[in-house]
């Protein structure tokens, strides 16, 4: 049985403690060298980096959020233990952890870390997919020579490294596609180093919920279970056709998930989908000046993102959330893709105006999506708004300040409402 320990990476073919170093972290599988494709999960990353950097609260239940009235980005897993989950309101999880230490997040420094983390990745393979500032796929196919050593053990080294040179962990889920390489990194969360093989597929994922996979929200579940479906093993009983007619494209994907298959590349180039930003209030608001300021600020910061980027959307997208956490959600195509802060919040500030009163929010988001490269972007006149022109030069021209002076250099007058 092929076996590699975690703590020293030595490579044996025998069952038991490590042969070289005595521990017992050592994994077995009877398919573990011949596995390429991976997926590293970092465990409760930015309650971690809190902890590590704060050793006052390293034993004490963590919840990284926007203050009381915002939601929860990540808990660690002691407050997890308690119910914690993301996107929980802050009210809720203070109320199932009431001796949780709430940290504001610390994006730049999440994201300064994620990039060493990357780093380490791009030297074991060059076909890195990041997920988010804490998860990635891995295609480590055909590496083995070049490392001297098999995946497996790569992946191991690289958690390792992790440990002893950035004090964080993380957990590694290694099969034969993306969707068992993450479903695999969430089976021993923390620390794990879990194994789905081919061998097994079948018979490990028959009785598993299809929640399982990733995607299936609550929305996507209550359309699954009017049909009986909460398991793999209903998936089974269902013909390609039959899903694909009840559920579009999703019920095609789901029957090739049922059956382990999964044909998605590794991209280390996966394409930007959308763009947006949101803020949750301190205090419910029906304000017009409030709420129109917030619109003004959060387009600037889509627009920020999408120059950056070197893109543009073609659909603009407005999120409210009322006080009784209910969604009111528009969204609009527009004639020509746009990448300017003005035209973004010209377009949501019209979406707004539609909603009508139904305040008071808690919750203000705006989105850009359809994405295409900046050369195609703001290319024609609005006869029905002549000053357009004008102010997008201006916006070029306050953009070019601000690159310069910094971003409060210049502020619309209704940014400061």
């Amino acid at each position: 049985m092929p076996a590699l320990c975690r703590d020293c990476i030595t490579t044996f073919d025998a069952p038991g403690r490590c042969p070289a170093c005595g521990s017992l972290r050592v994994k077995h599988h009877p398919e573990l060298f011949d596995l390429s494709i991976a997926h590293m999960d970092c465990d409760a990353f930015y309650a971690s980096v809190e902890k590590r950097d704060n050793p006052d609260i390293r034993d004490k239940p963590v919840i990284i959020g926007g203050g009381r009235r915002g939601v929860v980005s990540t808990a660690c897993y002691v407050a997890r233990i308690r119910g914690v989950r993301s996107a929980m309101p802050m009210f809720q999880a203070l109320k199932l952890c009431p001796d949780a230490v709430v940290v504001k997040p610390r994006m730049d420094v999440y994201a300064d870390i994620s990039r060493d983390i990357r780093k380490m990745m791009d030297e074991l393979t060059p076909d890195v997919e990041p997920l988010s500032l804490d998860e990635a796929f891995m295609d480590l196919t055909g590496t083995a020579k070049l490392h001297g050593a098999p995946p497996a053990a790569m992946l191991a080294r690289l958690v390792k490294r992790m440990k002893d040179e950035l004090g964080l962990t993380g957990s590694i889920g290694l099969s034969h596609n993306k969707f068992l390489a993450k479903v695999a990194s969430d089976l021993e969360k923390p620390r794990g180093f879990s194994v789905i093989g081919k061998a097994e597929t079948a018979e490990f994922l028959y009785d598993k919920p299809v929640r399982l996979i990733w995607g299936i929200g609550p929305a996507a579940q209550a359309s699954l279970d009017k049909a009986g479906i909460r398991s793999f093993a209903d998936l089974l009983r269902w013909d390609e056709r039959d899903l694909s007619e009840r559920f579009g494209s999703m019920g095609t994907r789901l029957w090739y998930l049922a059956r382990g298959q999964d044909k998605r590349r590794v991209s280390a180039h996966a394409p930007m989908k959308s763009i947006s930003n949101e803020t949750t209030f301190y205090e419910d608001t029906s304000s017009d000046d409030i709420l129109d300021g917030h619109l003004w600020r959060l387009a600037e910061k889509v627009s920020d993102r999408a120059k950056a980027k070197s893109k543009a959307g073609r659909v603009v997208t407005l999120k409210l959330k009322r006080s009784n956490h209910s969604l009111i959600s528009r969204r609009v195509a527009l004639r020509d893709a746009t990448q300017m802060a003005d035209s973004i919040y010209q377009t949501a500030r019209g979406l707004f105006d539609q909603v009508g009163d139904q305040g008071p929010y808690r919750l203000l988001g705006v989105g850009l999506s359809d994405l295409v490269a900046e050369t195609q972007a703001d290319l024609s006149n609005d006869l029905l708004d002549p000053e357009a022109h004008k102010r997008r030069k201006a916006e070029r021209a306050t953009d070019e300040i601000r690159k310069k002076f910094g971003t409060s250099a210049i502020l619309k007058g209704r940014a400061m409402r």
